[in-house]
């Protein structure tokens, strides 16, 4: 390998004896392939099971993350090899669309590669091969739908369900605790539901995290959970029967969209400017007074001048609320997203059964909880652990326990792979035609 430089003073690399390399064909290449594939199902296999070990991933910049869910140690990976990405894919689809067995399908998918290089080093083609996979794989579905048993939940009768989602937090590191999380996710997938339409849309369930406390503190929130607090220390720190209005406007003066520039040169000039913008403040905070709001929750900020005309008004307000929560405040309280307080009526205020703030261990963090909400298909699961680690790796295991219904993929997976290995062995000493 040498280092030279074309005419523009662009390095390039001359690898020596370059001719005498050769490309991969055949058997030789279908073997390359397999056995790239084989490392990564080898490094996941460690992690499958209830007795599976967690990795520790470090990323470029110096980031430790610690977990044995498949499609979260893929993602921090380092993969060249094509095939290997696409068992990134694979991995990755299968957490979209059913959010757990990401493990299972790269070691699952890694035993049926290993035993098809048997069958390749025996004579038969790769697309016999693959078609014998796939009668296996609709013999093994005949099978599941024939040995399949149906049971009836509901809000009450949870039992089956919860015992479901134990199963899939049963390889995680929560399992200690996984009695109680699983009957939290049970609940939070039943509030949101459509038993009818049989449709479950889980971004109705919010999740969310903070530092302290154990891991037997999470809770279910009915309502929502916004990481903020009042915004004047004195405001009330519980309101019942709150009328909310939802702003995605500020409360200042309007800005004019162009250049500008304004001369002041007298004491009067300055006290009309004054009044003028105070006569702005007023006139936003008696609009939310008048439609009868008794909370409002701002998208953008304010300055102290405006909190100071709320806290006399006993308008309490919540600044700095990020979009995705406004929207989930909005559905969880009825109300409507205003964007101009000339549109602000009081059929656009949302209603909550109680709005509280709530204070967590010595540093005093707070958060506010809305709860008792008109719409209460929308809820939040709050985690609490002793450091960030831990909440991350709860979320990630939350998610696989409220998307895991289908936490029996697992059995699924053993089941196919063990029909598709007989039948590809017969198929190879010839009793399947």
């Amino acid at each position: 390998m040498a280092l030279a430089f074309d005419e523009y003073g662009r390095p390039f690399i001359i690898l020596k004896e370059q001719e005498q390399k050769t490309r991969l064909r055949g058997i030789k290449a279908q073997k390359a392939n397999i056995s790239a594939e084989k490392v990564i199902a080898r490094v996941l296999r460690t992690s499958l099971g209830p007795k599976g070990m967690d990795k520790m991933l470090q990323s470029p910049d110096g980031n430790v993350t610690i977990t044995n869910d498949g499609a979260t140690i893929l993602e921090h990976m380092d993969v060249d090899n094509q095939i290997t990405k696409l068992m990134v894919e694979l991995s990755r689809s299968q957490d979209y669309e059913i959010g757990d067995g990401t493990t299972g399908v790269v070691v699952m998918a890694g035993a049926l590669l290993e035993q098809a290089e048997r069958l390749l080093e025996r004579g038969i083609h790769p697309i016999r091969n693959a078609e014998g996979y796939e009668m296996a794989s609709r013999i093994a579905v005949e099978h599941l739908e024939h040995i399949a048993q149906k049971f009836d939940f509901g809000p009450i009768n949870i039992e089956l369900l919860v015992q479901t989602c134990m199963t899939t937090l049963s390889s995680k590191i929560v399992n200690r605790c996984k009695r109680p999380l699983a009957e939290i996710s049970v609940k939070a997938v039943l509030s949101v539901a459509d038993l009818e339409r049989k449709d479950v849309n889980l971004d109705l369930i919010k999740v969310e995290g903070k530092v302290g406390g154990k891991l037997e503190d999470t809770e279910l929130v009915y309502g929502i959970t916004v990481d903020k607090d009042m915004s004047h220390p004195q405001m009330p720190r519980k309101i019942e029967d709150a009328k909310i209005a939802i702003l995605t406007c500020p409360f200042e003066p309007p800005k004019p969209k162009t250049k500008h520039k304004v001369d002041i040169d007298t004491v009067e000039k300055f006290q009309t400017l004054r009044q003028q913008e105070q006569k702005y403040f007023d006139d936003m905070v008696q609009k939310c007074n008048d439609v009868g709001a008794t909370l409002v929750i701002c998208q953008w900020g304010f300055d102290d001048e405006a909190n100071h005309l709320l806290m006399p008004r006993n308008l309490p307000a919540v600044r700095w609320v990020g979009g995705v929560e406004l929207e989930l405040i909005a559905i969880a309280t009825g109300g409507r997203i205003v964007p101009r307080f000339q549109e602000l009526t009081p059929e656009k205020l949302g209603r909550a059964g109680l709005v509280r703030e709530k204070s967590f261990g010595t540093t005093k963090d707070k958060m506010l909880y809305i709860e008792h909400c008109a719409n209460s298909r929308a809820v939040t699961i709050f985690i609490r652990g002793g450091n960030k680690m831990m909440i991350e790796e709860t979320k990630r295991s939350i998610h696989d326990a409220l998307c895991g219904q289908e936490s029996h993929s697992q059995q699924f997976y053993c089941l196919w792979w063990w029909i598709s290995r007989d039948f590809l062995l017969n198929c190879c000493r010839g009793r399947c035609r």
